[in-house]
């Protein structure tokens, strides 16, 4: 794989970094993931099934967990003796604790003068709002992102994942890799969710810096095309159609044999329908609304006008391109047995890469780990007893004896 022999320390949590970390591993990489006793906080999150969050395991395969008690300066010895051995370390900590921690970037360069260490935080270091807390919905808010999403006068809508979580643990790893490739070493890169968030939404922002005027919550319409948006068929099921130039307008046209509305002096053009968007929207969702979603999306296919069906999460599974496409894959879990997972989305060479080790038990690889590192069992017993380190029970019994 393309990171064989990248090794990567994640002293992350919740989502940026771990989803940073899981494409790492996609990639070749291997991952060590550091824990406290008490888990990434995302272990604790609904739902739950067999006893382990659904959350946690979405974006936390491909890495082994060891669980290490930072305050403990053997616990820092341990993850120093990583570091030394890594290339990159993600970390995600509210200002000021890694350096109580002694993971700090200075205290991480003098233990490896070549890492590439990624900082991800809500909000830039040494800015006004470097200690305000981070959540997604909070970075969706003061994005300007929630009030250009639902419908008007209405409240503002959240999307329903942490999207800019995940556009940042994308920006972490780009930059990580353009490190790696430039041997730019050491080099600190940090990530501001905020930061990210903002420069994501790319138009909608440009919109108002460059015409002054806020763009309005729209529901699913576009403040730039008409029609662009959903409809409904007779039976209320919802349907995507992107008409979004002239001539595929026409082609709508043609195809409910409405041409009259492609010559109306309202429609002609984009900045007519734009204009004129109530009264066109009226229009076509009436003549929407006399037959069935499929029907229409044959129709509109037969005339290549661009169309698809609004899923619900389940059909998403059901749809023939996602059943073919490897999107869904089974990895084996030692708890749960066989579970579905989220396969890598790209294609190297016509092939997917996917890293099926299951999402860890907290201090699962801890043994393991520091077998590696040349401790011995009475080590490791030792370490554990006086809370160093932590493992699962049923492995201190084969070790602890």
């Amino acid at each position: 794989m393309l990171l064989q022999g990248i090794r990567v320390l994640d002293l992350s949590h919740t989502l940026a970094g771990p989803f940073a970390s899981m494409i790492f591993s996609d990639l070749g990489a291997e991952v060590v993931k550091v824990e406290a006793f008490h888990g990434d906080e995302t272990r604790t999150w609904a739902p739950f099934v067999g006893g382990e969050s659904a959350y946690f395991m979405s974006i936390n395969r491909g890495r082994r967990s060891i669980a290490v008690n930072l305050r403990d300066e053997r616990g820092r010895r341990i993850v120093y003796e990583l570091a030394k051995n890594s290339h990159i370390l993600l970390e995600n900590f509210r200002p000021g604790v890694a350096e109580k921690l002694g993971v700090d970037y200075e205290a991480i360069v003098r233990v490896n003068p070549q890492i590439i260490y990624v900082s991800i935080k809500g909000f830039k270091s040494g800015s006004i709002y470097e200690h305000k807390p981070a959540y997604d919905i909070v970075i969706q808010g003061m994005s300007g992102l929630m009030s250009t999403t639902g419908e008007e006068n209405r409240p503002p809508i959240r999307v329903s994942f942490a999207l800019f979580d995940v556009y940042t643990g994308m920006m972490a790893v780009i930059y990580a890799l353009a490190a790696l490739y430039a041997n730019a070493k050491p080099i600190k890169i940090e990530v501001p969710l905020y930061d990210v968030a903002i420069f994501s939404m790319c138009y909608i922002p440009m919109f108002y810096l460059l015409t002054g005027k806020k763009v309005k919550r729209m529901g699913h319409a576009h403040p730039s095309f008409v029609p662009y948006q959903a409809f409904q068929d007779k039976e209320g099921k919802w349907f995507i159609v992107a008409a979004a130039n002239d001539r595929l307008w026409q082609a709508l046209c043609k195809a409910l044999g409405r041409e009259d509305l492609a010559n109306d002096p309202r429609f002609k053009t984009n900045p007519d329908r734009v204009a004129n968007r109530d009264a066109l929207v009226k229009m076509l969702q009436e003549i929407f609304a006399t037959n069935s979603r499929e029907y229409w999306l044959k129709l509109l296919e037969e005339y290549s006008v661009p169309a698809a069906p609004v899923y619900e999460i389940n059909e998403v599974f059901e749809d023939p391109y996602v059943k073919s496409a490897n999107i869904v894959i089974k990895i084996k879990h030692p708890k749960l047995g066989e579970i579905p997972h989220l396969a890598s989305p790209v294609y190297i060479n016509n092939k997917k890469y996917t890293n099926t080790q299951h999402p860890p038990l907290l201090g699962e690889h801890t043994v393991e780990i520091l077998k590696e590192l040349g401790y011995t069992n009475e080590e490791i017993c030792k370490l554990k007893k006086e809370g160093v380190i932590h493992y699962p029970e049923e492995i201190n019994k084969t070790i602890c004896i």
